[in-house]
């Protein structure tokens, strides 16, 4: 059988598309090829036509996941009052609830971390929300602001996936979004 020329870039971005959602849902390691090309009705060796190894999907899947990440950003920033924007949908129960459309820090940083295996693209991923949000911010010490609040976003996010009652999960996040949009509110 004959496929159209672009058959294999269409392949390609299906599988960048379905393991960036895996990857940020339930992690690089918890997510084989096998089940990851079934999924997509593609066998596992037909995987090496558009990757050399895992580690090379990873990175393709987090710069796709980050991109993704960056048009969500780059709307909220464009509310009235930005960060306050930015910080309700980081903290919002959709985003807790959608790991697989959400952000990939809470979920693929700290395992990078623990591979051993940090990524450009994370750290690129991490600046462009760093300058982001220490933009909106008037303090003189804006930079280190910007940190403690995307550390605090992950953290709170991360967190509160990680536990079982639902009535916790919320408050961690109404805490953590109360506390940042004060903290905002006095710096910008």
């Amino acid at each position: 059988m004959r496929y159209s020329a672009d058959h294999k870039a269409q392949t390609h971005e299906r599988i960048v598309k379905e393991a960036s959602a895996r990857f940020r849902r339930d992690g690089i390691g918890a997510t084989g090829l096998q089940p990851l090309m079934k999924a997509l009705g593609l066998t596992h060796g037909g995987f090496y036509a558009h990757f050399k190894s895992k580690d090379e999907l990873v990175e393709t899947a987090l710069r796709a996941a980050t991109e993704e990440l960056t048009e969500v950003c780059e709307k909220a920033f464009a509310k009235p009052q930005p960060l306050q924007s930015f910080i309700d949908t980081y903290l919002s129960p959709a985003h807790r609830d959608s790991p697989e459309k959400g952000c990939p820090l809470p979920t693929m940083a700290a395992e990078l971390g623990q591979r051993g295996q940090p990524s450009p693209i994370t750290d690129q991923g991490v600046e462009d929300r760093l300058a982001r949000i220490a933009a909106t911010l008037k303090a003189e010490d804006a930079d280190e602001q910007a940190v403690v609040m995307l550390s605090t976003l992950v953290g709170a996010l991360m967190l509160s996936r990680s536990v079982e009652d639902p009535q916790l999960s919320l408050r961690i996040l109404d805490s953590a979004r109360k506390a940042l949009k004060l903290q905002a509110d006095a710096a910008g």
